[in-house]
């Protein structure tokens, strides 16, 4: 474990939870978890490549490529500079992208979106903060890079180069809070925060996607959730399945996955239904789940160098 991730546990966890974490880097899982899991929605997990690139020490955040087939797209966490990495399905270096008019205090979760006209972005969420120190948070905007196969040869001291990243500032309606996940809906475009508590659920708060505007945003808190887990808001990553009806959120031991009813068409019905829990398998610290580009399977990482890349196929 890092000092910085050691930092970041003494900041936020209480001792019953410090205990846990420290030692043995998982949430206290109820008993019958186990059981929830046999009846998940997801097969066992299967690790199915590692992570090759040196640069890549603390993935934080994953997404699918919304345009590009087996693409995934990962960033480090807080004290590395503004770097996106793609990687395919094995873990094999893909290229690494230095984002302009961004900077990495504390970036913690990535998604992929792709609008109407078919256009390919990624969003990167500027949403940690161990201390709860910081009134504004921003959301960056890229444009998708397309990746040829020379691209795999950049790093860190030799990057590409995104375009211009557009910047949205907003802050919570309530108090500053930490955060690790980041969601964009695939229909609406509107973004989706979901923060890190250890007192208490997790709150999801609500951004439209109004890049244009000099304004600050004010996030929307829309709903409170809690994981089967002790603490119960401690999540650290999440994504929107492509079809808008699944929610997959996780912590550092398994993921959760939220499903509208059959029927329901309205998104906010999702956060009131029961989730069910998904093994992740052996994660260090696992802060990034994200779906795949149709839905039927996630993909999680864990934060090191070398990790592995790990998938879970829904069942049938």
């Amino acid at each position: 474990m890092s000092n910085k991730t050691i930092a970041k546990f003494f900041a936020f966890v209480i001792p019953l939870a410090s205990i846990c974490f420290l030692f043995s880097n998982c949430a206290i899982v109820p008993s019958n978890e186990r059981e929830r899991e046999a009846n998940s929605p997801f097969d066992p997990p299967k690790v199915i490549g590692t992570i090759k690139s040196p640069d890549i020490t603390e993935s934080s955040g994953i997404a699918a490529s919304r345009c590009q087939n087996n693409v995934l797209w990962t960033h480090n966490d807080s004290g590395d500079e503004a770097f996106i990495f793609a990687l395919n399905m094995t873990g094999e270096n893909l290229g690494t992208w230095k984002v302009q008019n961004a900077q990495n205090i504390d970036w913690e979760d990535i998604a992929a979106y792709k609008d109407k006209s078919g256009k390919c972005f990624l969003y990167i969420g500027e949403i940690g903060d161990n201390r709860a120190k910081r009134p504004e948070h921003p959301v960056y905007r890229i444009s998708e890079p397309v990746i040829k196969a020379s691209d795999a040869a950049s790093n860190r001291k030799a990057p590409l180069l995104t375009e211009n990243a557009e910047v949205l500032h907003f802050t919570y309606p309530d108090f500053n809070q930490d955060a690790e996940t980041l969601m964009v809906h695939p229909k609406t475009g509107d973004i989706y925060i979901v923060t890190k508590r250890v007192s208490g659920p997790a709150g999801v708060y609500r951004l439209r996607s109004d890049f244009g505007s000099e304004d600050v945003a004010k996030a929307e808190k829309i709903a409170e959730i809690s994981v089967p887990a002790i603490p119960n808001g401690f999540v650290t990553g999440g994504d929107i399945s492509p079809d808008g009806r699944h929610v997959v959120i996780c912590d550092y031991t398994r993921a959760y996955e939220w499903t509208l009813v059959d029927g329901d068409t309205n998104f906010a019905n999702i956060w009131s239904q029961e989730p069910a829990s998904i093994d992740l398998g052996k994660r260090t610290i696992g802060e990034a789940v994200s779906y795949n580009v149709d839905g039927t399977a996630i993909f999680a990482t864990s934060e090191k160098k070398n990790s592995p890349l790990i998938e879970a196929k829904r069942r049938n």
